[in-house]
């Protein structure tokens, strides 16, 4: 076969997508109709719904690249599950897992999914019961079609990204005399306001989707609330769409040390849950308005992923249905492969990473990018539990007593992300 067969062959077979900018977003509600176990505290199960839980897809196609960004009402579920859903999106529909981000706004008050895999390594008496694997195949059923509906209606449109910042967060490492710390609030902890911003719209000027980034614990509710709820990220979703009559997805950043301003409160009521509207809500309009009107339909995008990996902390037996996710190091110590992904719109970069990661690490890796806007997605394509700061390794505490790595591993993804983007520029 001559090399101008092969490539015409290898031309023929690629995906070929209309040319010019495209996106179309799908919303589907995925509030279970029986008592479900809530995660994200001590066991409980659900006794109704405050409020429903929703997927959220957006899918964004430049003419010669398509991706999908699904962000969930949950808490977390494990990579496995993650795995699960790209293999079979990727046999049933051609959609590469590169092409595929799913993320979760971490709400504390909706059902668990999944096997727990880590959440049972790290926080085992939590997870005695079943997982549900009816509404758990609902759940990944229903993801799968959303995203098939929203590759069906890509429409052209056009994009642009900005900025903004709310004061709805606070760090939640309080810290005694002793130095010893706590779950609680610390105002002169580190904290990330920033808002990051993704408007998609047509020619017509109306919104096909809005996007924002935004880190912020979905703890407004506490363990004993036992109803179901997307929490502080779920209720400004819902108020950003009435206001502007579109799909909003809240994608959750580096919200590891960090908690709403009201925390850990029995009932929505006594926690101010509504008032995240204009904490948050507000904050997130004023930053759309802030944007021009008109958008580029000049769009490219570009997919990729790395690798960083960091020594699996001591005494912690890894998954066995994750062992794809480790190998073994020199000493005799388990290195825990930790996926991270990357996504460039134009001059945005946008990086994820299935963890609880803290603050600090995101606005260093921000600070040194070379990229106009570099914003970061967590708690997507599953959980490895918390990755803290060294510091916070050394101080304790709950989060670093609910993370598998340890002092290394700040130094790691840090060197890791920040050379990646600033080798992709």
């Amino acid at each position: 076969m001559s090399f101008r067969t092969l490539a015409l062959l290898i031309a023929l077979a690629a995906p070929c997508y209309p040319a010019g900018f495209r996106a179309a977003a799908v919303k589907v509600d995925v509030t279970p109709k029986n008592p479900q176990w809530l995660l994200g505290y001590n066991p409980r199960q659900s006794t109704g719904v405050h409020d429903p839980i929703f997927h959220r897809v957006v899918a964004l196609d430049d003419g010669h690249t398509q991706f999908y960004l699904v962000v969930s009402d949950f808490c977390l579920f494990s990579p496995g599950l993650y795995d699960e859903v790209a293999s079979e999106l990727e046999r049933s529909t051609g959609i590469t897992r590169r092409q595929f981000w799913w993320s979760t706004t971490h709400t504390h008050s909706a059902p668990e999914i999944g096997p727990p895999a880590v959440s049972k390594m790290l926080l085992g008496s939590r997870f005695e019961h079943e997982w549900d694997r009816e509404y758990t195949h609902q759940v990944t059923s229903s993801l799968i079609q959303a995203i098939r509906d929203a590759r069906a209606h890509l429409e052209p449109a056009s994009l642009q990204m900005g900025v903004g910042m709310s004061m709805a967060n606070i760090n939640r490492r309080a810290k005694d005399v002793d130095g010893k710390v706590t779950l609680g609030l610390n105002p002169d902890g580190p904290a990330d306001r920033q808002i990051g911003l993704i408007r998609i719209q047509r020619g017509d000027g109306s919104l096909v989707a809005l996007i924002a980034n935004y880190a912020i614990h979905g703890t407004v509710l506490s363990g004993d609330n036992k109803l179901i709820s997307g929490d502080a990220p779920g209720v400004v979703a819902a108020y950003l769409e009435q206001k502007l009559n579109t799909t909003v997805l809240l994608v959750n950043g580096a919200a590891g040390n960090l908690a709403p301003i009201y925390s850990v409160y029995p009932t929505p009521g006594a926690g101010h849950l509504s008032q995240f509207r204009v904490l948050l809500g507000d904050r997130i309009l004023q930053a759309n308005e802030a944007l021009p009107a008109k958008g580029s339909s000049d769009v490219t995008l570009d997919a990729s992923e790395t690798t960083v990996e960091t020594p699996l902390r001591e005494g912690l037996a890894w998954p066995q249905e994750l062992a794809g996710y480790t190998r073994p190091g020199s000493s005799g110590e388990t290195i825990v492969k930790l996926p991270l992904r990357f996504l460039k719109i134009n001059d945005t970069a946008i990086w994820s990473a299935p963890v609880e990661l803290f603050c600090e690490i995101a606005v260093n890796a921000r600070n040194a990018s070379p990229f106009p806007r570099t914003f970061y997605f967590g708690y997507t394509n599953g959980w490895f539990g918390y990755l803290p700061t060294a510091q916070a390794v050394r101080e304790g505490g709950y989060e670093p007593n609910t993370s598998p790595f340890g002092e290394s591993a700040e130094k790691a993804i840090t060197e890791k992300v920040i050379t990646y983007l600033q080798g992709w520029k």
